[in-house]
């Protein structure tokens, strides 16, 4: 044993490091893991039903040509997805309460949320018929009782949220990993090409009229308005749960130094890279398992899983449709949980969350059950909700790039300038996308 006023020896300051390196990198993994869950649940609205008939159009009509228009749509979903959380964490408010103290005046305040609920409903829209489809497809059940069927997640739902929010997160990650799990099974029997993936990457080729309204359909239906929303209030909220507060802080004070905001900011940051990187690895394998099914860009989700079935067998299919239905569950709770953020930050009120779902599920249950009745391809409402979803997109996206590049709010943590331009290159893409495909909607309606 060395004395105490023994000078310790090159290799035992080394060895002293590298453990001090280690336990850095343990405790870093520790709170990673427990700060994990606002990117994790948000990713989930990079995976919903929506994303399932854009990426299946585009593999089984374009094979391999239309990847790169996925990695671009998840690029440009991880910036903003990235400043909502930011705006959450330095602020301490949500990004529907800051628009309720900028707007101040009701008559201001009420149309906004109007529209954004409009929004939530368009997308509640999707993802209950992703549920409908799967429950028809994967059990056999008639259109019109998988409709009625469909709507009862909400009592799946309710019973979550009645619960500690943890296992809500928990559901989630069980959600997310049944949906890798399944494509990655998938892809396994599928076997594409590694080579034809890279190249296509990053290479953008020709592009027709056909093309070119797949490439809107992915990058414009992408990054959802609920999605940005929600993310600030769940990373304002985890600060709560994950953050260590200053001692003795005083009600009305600001309970979490710079320094906290700082680490809980780069956890944020890379749990949003990892989990949108991971959507965008779903999306491309949905994608990918399309391709055998070439030549064929109006392909539905019913003529894939045949498809799929005739050529690797019944296993694959079903795989397929386990992953819609739970990409149809999840979203759905994402999209609830959006909905009672926004009207909690707009307007201030707390609706009992068991009626709310139950009247936005019978907005979305009327018109679908009407559909299937007439003898309609409930898909065809899709277009109708992607309309919608677009005009409502700059209502959250605009003023999330306008709060985190003004140090007024954030302080500190205000955007540089670089963050900024990006930010604002992604908004321009995206509205320039949308704006193609209303137009392209509205004339081929």
């Amino acid at each position: 044993m060395h004395a105490p006023w023994k000078r310790s020896t090159p290799q035992e300051k080394v060895a002293v490091g590298a453990q001090s390196e280690r336990m850095g990198r343990r405790q870093s993994f520790r709170e990673f893991v427990v700060y994990l869950g606002p990117a994790l649940m948000v990713s989930i609205a990079y995976m919903d039903p929506g994303n399932y008939g854009t990426d299946i159009a585009a593999g089984a009509g374009f094979k391999y040509d239309l990847i790169w228009a996925v990695w671009l749509a998840s690029a440009m979903a991880m910036i903003l997805q990235y400043l909502s959380g930011k705006l959450g964490i330095a602020t301490g408010r949500s990004l529907p309460e800051l628009l309720r103290i900028s707007l101040g005046r009701r008559a201001f305040v009420i149309p906004y949320w109007l529209a954004a609920e409009a929004a939530a409903a368009a997308t509640d829209l999707a993802e209950y018929l992703g549920t409908v489809i799967a429950l028809n497809l994967l059990f056999g059940v008639p259109l019109l009782y998988a409709a009625i069927f469909g709507a009862l997640d909400v009592l799946l739902i309710m019973a979550l949220m009645t619960r500690r929010f943890r296992l809500i997160e928990q559901m989630f990650m069980l959600l997310v990993s049944v949906l890798v799990i399944g494509f990655l099974y998938q892809l396994l029997v599928l076997k594409p090409s590694p080579s034809e993936i890279g190249i296509h990457s990053v290479v953008i080729g020709s592009l027709g009229t056909d093309a070119l309204l797949l490439v809107v359909g992915i990058i414009g239906a992408t990054v959802m308005p609920h999605a940005l929303f929600v993310h600030s209030w769940l990373t304002k909220n985890k600060m709560g749960l994950a953050g260590r507060k200053i001692p003795g802080v005083k009600e009305g004070e600001e309970p979490f130094s710079p320094e906290e905001k700082h680490r809980t900011l780069n956890l944020h940051k890379w749990e949003t890279v990892l989990m949108l990187t991971i959507a965008g690895v779903v999306n491309v394998g949905i994608l990918l398992v399309a391709i055998p099914l070439f030549p064929n860009a109006n392909i539905t989700i019913g003529q894939a899983v045949e498809g799929l079935d005739s050529i690797y067998g019944p296993l694959v299919g079903i795989v397929f449709l386990v992953t819609l239905l739970s990409s149809g569950l999840s979203s759905s709770t994402l999209g609830t949980l959006a909905g009672q953020v926004i009207m909690e930050g707009l307007i201030g009120k707390h609706w009992n969350i068991w009626a709310r779902r139950i009247v936005t599920r019978f907005v979305n249950v009327f018109p679908t059950t009407i559909a299937v009745v007439l003898g309609l391809d409930p898909l065809h409402l899709l277009i109708y909700s992607q309309v919608i979803l677009s005009l409502m997109i700059p209502l959250p996206m605009i003023p999330i790039v306008y709060y985190t590049a003004k140090r007024k709010f954030m302080g500190e943590f205000v955007n540089r300038h670089v963050t900024t331009l990006v930010a604002l290159v992604a908004v321009a893409l995206i509205l320039a996308f949308n704006s193609y495909l209303i137009l392209t909607s509205f004339t081929g309606l």
